[in-house]
């Protein structure tokens, strides 16, 4: 039996962040949503006491990055998941407001699955998120290394 995906949350505005797990939520998908406000927070569950991401060991997670956080880069985030032997296998969507096309090239380059621009309307926001969690909802997502 695949044990459930872990849907984990790194937005820091807090109206986006529950737009986010409603629409989520309204698409279907009623996996666990852990979310984080700032990066400090999330890299430490994410990495654990050690660092070594070995907290993670065994687990499906799926991580919804924003890049503009107040304490840390989204980027150095995504670098880190990305380069960690439990967590690269870890679908991560950046989801964010930045639609400059280096930071796109940056972010793929680094190894994120989806990158989506927040639209900045209310409705067609809401309707990218219900779409992204239809996404979830059919997507095969890996334990972390064992």
């Amino acid at each position: 039996m695949t044990q459930p995906v872990t849907i984990i949350m790194i937005e820091d505005d807090e109206g986006h962040a529950r737009l986010i797990e409603r629409n989520i939520r309204r698409s279907g998908v009623n996996n666990e949503i852990v979310p984080f406000a700032n990066g400090t927070d999330a890299v430490k569950y994410l990495f654990g006491a050690d660092g070594s991401g070995l907290v993670q060991k065994g687990h499906a997670l799926l991580i919804l990055l924003d890049l503009n956080l107040p304490d840390m880069s989204g980027i150095d985030i995504l670098r880190r998941i990305k380069e960690n032997k439990y967590l690269r296998a870890s679908p991560v969507v950046v989801l964010t407001t930045t639609d400059d096309s280096q930071e796109i090239k940056r972010c793929y380059e680094l190894g994120c699955n989806v990158y989506i621009t927040k639209p900045v309307n209310y409705e067609n926001f809401a309707n990218a998120i219900r779409q992204l969690g239809l996404f979830f909802s059919v997507i095969q997502v890996p334990p972390a290394a064992t």
